[in-house]
């Protein structure tokens, strides 16, 4: 049997976080989909407010998206510039 060093202890570790990290996607992906669901929904019960709906739903959209890229660029950073590799 071989030894497991720690840069490998550290980067295994890190590849179970980055994919952790990436399954925060799911959840704006659900946000978003509800929000158009709901936003579509208004509209057809008063079109007349549908510039008011849209931008609101996309603003919100927007703010849910930032959740998924928050999770992607921690993923990104634990794989490809570990700043724990440094410290070992």
């Amino acid at each position: 049997m071989s030894q497991i060093t720690n840069e490998g202890l550290v980067l295994a570790f890190s590849a179970i976080g980055a994919g952790l990290a990436v399954i925060a996607g799911i959840g704006p992906g659900i946000g978003q989909g509800i929000a158009a669901a709901y936003g579509a929904s208004a509209v057809g019960r008063n079109p007349g407010a549908r510039g008011d709906i849209m931008s609101t739903m996309l603003l919100g959209q927007a703010v849910a998206e930032t959740t998924g890229l928050y999770g992607l660029v921690v993923a990104m950073i634990l794989m490809f510039a570990n700043p724990l590799v440094g410290k070992l």
